[in-house]
C-alpha cells in the first residue's frame, strides 16, 4: 500500500488565491465594460476620449481580454490548487505588460494601477511556482 502524504496549505494561501481571483474578476468585469461600450456611454465622453478609444489597436483589446481571462483562470487553479496555474498566470502577466506598456508609453495615460497590476501579476507567479515548490499545488 502506498502512503499519501499530503502538505497543509498555509490559510494565507486561500486567503491570497480567493483575493486574486476576485481582483482577476474586476479585471474581466472592466474588459467587458470596455470591449462592449454601448454608443451611449461613448458618446458622454470627452472627445479626447472617444479618440482614444476608436483608435485602440486590435492587439492591445486582445491583450487585455488574454490578461484578465487567463488572470482569472489562473487564480481559479490557484484555488483548485493546479500546477498549470504558473503557465496561465505567466501568460496574463506577459499580456498585462504588453497592455500597460502601450497605455503607459503611447497613450501616456498611466496612474497608480499601471504598476500595482504588473506588480499584482509578479506575485501571482511567484505565488504559483512557491506552491509548487511547497507541494501545496499539483
Amino acid at each position: 500500500m502506498t502512503q499519501i502524504e499530503t502538505t497543509k496549505v498555509p490559510i494565507w494561501y486561500w486567503i491570497v488565491a480567493i483575493l486574486a481571483l476576485l481582483w482577476n474578476a474586476m479585471g474581466v468585469v472592466a474588459y467587458i465594460g470596455q470591449a462592449y461600450m454601448s454608443e451611449e456611454v461613448l458618446t458622454q465622453m470627452s472627445e479626447t476620449d472617444q479618440q482614444m478609444y476608436a483608435n485602440l489597436p486590435a492587439w492591445y483589446t486582445a491583450a487585455f481580454a488574454i490578461a484578465v481571462f487567463a488572470g482569472a483562470l489562473g487564480c481559479l487553479a490557484l484555488v483548485l490548487r493546479k500546477k498549470w496555474a504558473y503557465n496561465i498566470l505567466l501568460v496574463s502577466l506577459i499580456a498585462a505588460i504588453a497592455q500597460m506598456s502601450y497605455l503607459s508609453f503611447v497613450l501616456e495615460m498611466a496612474n497608480a494601477m499601471t504598476p500595482l497590476i504588473i506588480i499584482v501579476g509578479v506575485a501571482l507567479v511567484f505565488l504559483a511556482k512557491h506552491g509548487t515548490k511547497k507541494g501545496w499545488i499539483s
